[in-house]
């Protein structure tokens, strides 16, 4: 079983060899224009496009929380759009938004993405930042769906 890997520096610009998949958690608003995103959307205008496409289309398609996007951003990079929070927190919200039953099944998914691709994910803490949820809830869903599977994961702690 692989372990997850813990390292300082930029999720956006993934360390190693082979393909690489860089995961993130969205909200079920199709809302774009805080945290990780704006990084993403710095080095890449595809991962955005492709999420607002999705979420606008929505009535005939996947999304909603659980649902994953993989969009290639490169030959060998791709960003798995995660929808695993409910809404944003506002200054009137009570509760966080982040729900980990969707980004359990998200990660399920991405797992399936990883293996057929021969990739390693690399991401931020997903659902720890903007969505308020807990990293002790977040790291087991990844060992769980993803390392326990053999698939790699680096862990990108900002700098």
């Amino acid at each position: 079983m692989a372990e997850i890997t813990y390292v300082r520096g930029d999720a956006t610009t993934p360390r190693g060899k082979g393909v690489k998949v860089i995961a993130h958690v969205c909200n079920d608003l199709g809302g774009w224009g805080k945290g990780f995103v704006l990084a993403l959307s710095r080095r890449w205008p595809e991962p955005e496009a492709a999420f607002r496409r999705w979420h606008r289309e929505r009535a005939k398609n996947d999304f909603g929380l659980g649902a994953l996007q993989m969009v290639q951003v490169e030959p060998y990079v791709w960003v798995a759009n995660l929808v695993g929070q409910r809404g944003i927190r506002t200054g009137r919200s009570t509760g966080v938004p982040v729900r980990y039953e969707a980004i359990d099944t998200g990660l399920a998914a991405l797992a399936e993405h990883a293996l057929e691709l021969g990739a390693s994910v690399h991401m931020p803490r997903i659902g720890c930042g903007l969505a308020g949820g807990r990293w002790s809830k977040v790291a087991p869903l990844i060992a769980d769906r993803l390392t326990a599977r053999g698939v790699p994961v680096t862990v990108y702690d900002v700098d």
